[in-house]
């Protein structure tokens, strides 16, 4: 494994020649299954284009069948998951989410975080410091964060399958380089740093696994974990994993992703905007049918959203597996007591939601939100750690429910393709500024809900949707609003506005549909290279990114 980004900040803590030996030797036995994977992952996709429906897999009928086995659950420190805060790594945020009261913190490398090299080796360096007892954090105003004596069980949540970590480059046998991949990254150097120092403190290490899209990628998933325990003398079933169902896909294969991580498995989390944006671009040109109202239409309260919810809570269950909610994007703003007060209107009703649906624990996004949540949690769990004795029996979910998305009612308005527009623009511009998790008009946007505003551009201008006032979408008209909104920003020496322009119109105008709107973005703009471009640079949702 070589290093071909710059030297930044923490370099030298977490990039060692050991960490890297033990990241290069999980390349060595797992990238060519992951490609494998990938391109499974386009066959699947275009099979859906053509007019495919998802399913339920009958080769895997008897595991489904099957009511004895279980999962192996929580572990030390995740029996009580009732409050988890969600956000970046950097210095300061991981500060506040130790200090947030908030049982859980998932350290986000993923869709919080803008993967600048800064922020990937700073990430890793500042859950290093947390662990060792170091982490703390001064601003320029002379301002200090230092971390309290009681802290939340950290969850890290690695970048999906189809990233590359670009400022890696991995030397294959045959004396190939080429970019790493982004999940062995993150995931190797964070077992290899501080699995052992977990275990030790009573806790563990555990993760987050993110964009999985069936059951054959959570197996690779436990195969890595089973040689990273082996390599670094760890017990069988030390790491524990909480999967994010937030494909379309993977919803058809709750219980066999649990199956094949039974051993390291401690639950499933209802990730519910990336769940949504898969929706969108599983089905984005199959006709009317299909199309979407406008974002804020799109609560959990939709028929098919509903389905994919319950049925995740049935399921976790009758595992012996924690289902953890999902985040609504709702934000407090100190400065305006009308907007704080709304938002905890909207967060109570929606953790009250999940709660009343037998869910073990919920997101949130803010440390002024985890007293609500807990507070309805507390109202329904008492003090018991969870709700694993409600097998919800009372819910059939089938096949229809969940790809019933016309149960979505409501318009494409003029003001919704504006939103779509705006939160996508700026919140473009913050990632590109290193950014990865956004205030933008009292929600929470990350990388997911950037997708759904871009997707349903995407989808809308496809289709020739005409707006609720009569508007026609094309490129020209959205492109005229996107000219409208960038007049009305206000502009700043390096706001990066026309660049975020221009990857919008990549990922929203143009005729193919980019997989993920990152992927051109990081090749694009993040990516830096110390002693110049190298191998693997194409990465059509990955597949060609990597040899092995």
């Amino acid at each position: 494994m070589r290093v071909v980004g710059p030297e930044v900040p923490g370099s030298a803590e977490v990039l060692t020649d050991e960490a890297l030996a033990f990241v290069a030797a999980l390349h060595t036995r797992f990238l060519g299954r992951r490609n494998e994977l990938l391109a499974a992952r386009q066959e699947r996709r275009q099979r859906y284009a053509d007019g495919a429906d998802p399913g339920f897999l009958p080769e895997t009928a008897h595991v489904r069948a099957d009511r004895t086995w279980r999962v192996a659950g929580a572990g030390p420190g995740l029996e009580d998951r009732r409050v988890e805060i969600t956000g970046p790594t950097d210095r300061r945020m991981a500060v506040n989410a130790l200090n947030s009261g908030a049982q859980v913190w998932l350290a986000d490398l993923e869709d919080a975080t803008s993967p600048t090299w800064r922020n990937v080796v700073g990430g890793q360096h500042s859950l290093l410091d947390a662990f060792r007892g170091r982490l703390d954090f001064t601003t320029a105003e002379g301002k200090e964060y230092r971390v309290g004596p009681t802290t939340p069980t950290v969850v890290m949540r690695p970048r999906g399958w189809h990233l590359a970590e670009k400022h890696l480059a991995y030397v294959d046998r045959a004396g190939q380089e080429v970019a790493a991949c982004a999940s062995l990254v993150d995931a190797g150097l964070y077992l290899f740093h501080n699995a052992r120092l977990l275990v030790d403190a009573g806790r563990g290490p555990y993760l987050y696994l993110p964009k999985l899209e069936g059951h054959l990628e959570a197996r690779l998933w436990n195969d890595v974990f089973v040689v990273a325990q082996q390599m670094l003398g760890l017990p069988h079933g030390t790491i524990r994993a909480t999967v994010l169902i937030e494909t379309l896909p993977a919803a058809f294969e709750m219980e066999e992703i649990l199956w094949e991580l039974r051993d390291h498995c401690a639950g499933l989390n209802a990730g519910r905007w990336d769940y949504l944006f898969s929706v969108i671009k599983t089905f984005r040109s199959r006709g009317r049918r299909y199309v979407l109202p406008d974002r804020s239409r799109l609560t959990m309260a939709v028929p098919f959203l509903r389905a994919y919810t319950e049925l995740l809570v049935a399921t976790c269950h009758r595992r012996g597996a924690h289902a953890i909610g999902g985040m609504s994007a709702f934000i407090p703003d100190r400065r305006d007591p009308a907007v704080t007060a709304r938002a905890l209107e909207q967060v109570r009703a929606d953790k009250q939601r999940e709660a009343t649906a037998g869910y073990d624990g919920t997101w949130v996004a803010h440390p002024d939100l985890v007293p609500v949540a807990r507070d309805v949690f507390d109202e329904v769990l008492g003090a018991r750690p969870h709700q694993l004795h409600r097998l919800r029996d009372d819910v059939v979910v089938t096949a229809r429910d969940l790809l019933d998305v016309a149960s979505a009612t409501g318009e494409v308005t003029d003001a919704g393709v504006r939103t779509n527009v705006s939160v996508a623009l700026r919140y473009l511009a913050s990632w590109l500024r290193g950014t990865g998790a956004a205030a933008i008009d009292h929600l929470m946007e990350d990388a997911a809900t950037a997708e759904i505003s871009r997707s349903q551009l995407w989808q809308w201008v496809h289709h020739e949707v005409v707006t609720a006032e009569g508007t026609p979408l094309t490129r020209a008209s959205v492109e005229r609003v996107l000219g409208e909104v960038l007049a009305e920003l206000p502009r700043s020496t390096g706001d990066r506005y026309d660049d975020a322009a221009d990857v919008l119109r990549q990922v929203a105008l143009a005729d193919a549909f980019p997989t993920f709107l990152t992927l051109c973005a990081y090749s694009q703009h993040l990516v830096e290279r110390a002693d110049g471009p190298g191998a693997g640079d194409r990465d059509p949702d990955g597949a060609a990114t990597v040899a092995g």
